[in-house]
């Protein structure tokens, strides 16, 4: 199978799925999901300033969920995979952080789709 048809079967797969799937992995390699992050940003020293700011890591902060909350709840269930009750504790209980240690082209992209949802976001 080549790994381009894996791509595409995981791009269908729901978010609870894909949730299952990152566990099975987990479980079976002996790895972690959350320490791929900092192996994928890493660069060389001889880079040097390029550097530093390829490896800037952001924290996207919920300050107010707005009129569309449902819609909000959605999205963030969306980004984070986390399940609806995890997801609407968040939009309860602001400031809220949906994700830390992202990217910042990730942070503006996962800003976007909440406040496009109708809440107010902070990167930091």
């Amino acid at each position: 199978m080549a790994k381009e048809d894996i791509l595409q079967q995981i791009e269908e797969l729901s978010v609870k799925d894909l949730a299952e799937l990152v566990e099975m992995f987990e479980e079976r390699f002996n790895v972690s999901a959350a320490m791929a992050a900092p192996v994928a940003v890493a660069v060389s020293p001889s880079e040097g300033g390029a550097a530093e700011a390829a490896s800037e890591t952001l924290k996207v902060v919920m300050t107010s969920a707005g009129q569309k909350k449902i819609q909000v709840i959605k999205e963030i269930k969306e980004i984070t995979g986390k399940g609806l009750k995890e997801c609407k504790d968040l939009a309860d209980n602001l400031p809220a952080v949906i994700k830390e240690g992202v990217s910042t082209d990730e942070a503006t992209s996962i800003r976007e789709k909440l406040e496009a949802a109708g809440a107010e976001v902070e990167l930091q």
